[in-house]
């Protein structure tokens, strides 16, 4: 599966930095393991770096950097890899969060 499509990276462009924006920055793509619970959920890509910022709800739910190279070279010990959720729609990091605070994931 392609992580990173050049709509979603025109899409990454478009956003632009949302720092600013706290918990009402948008995340625009959504990552996961299928073998594991945890969920990337992206709110800004640098290309030069190929670096995302956004949620990471793992262990815990934190904010942080995560590789696409990095992301694109995970395998599970079930030969799974790395998925981009396809029907993902937009929605704020305080969505997300309000969601995950109650035991669940959008």
């Amino acid at each position: 599966m392609e992580l990173l499509t050049k709509e979603l990276e025109r899409r990454f462009a478009a956003v632009g930095r949302q720092e600013a924006l706290g918990d009402k920055a948008i995340i625009v793509a959504k990552y996961f393991t299928p073998s594991c619970q945890w969920t990337w959920y992206a709110t800004e890509y640098d290309p030069e770096t190929r670096q995302f910022f956004g949620l990471v709800d793992g262990f815990e739910a934190e904010l942080g950097y995560f590789s696409l190279d990095e992301m694109e070279a995970v395998t599970s010990p079930m030969g799974l890899a790395m998925e981009r959720d396809l029907h993902w729609k937009e929605v704020t990091l305080s969505e997300v969060k309000a969601a995950l605070s109650t035991g669940n994931r959008l």
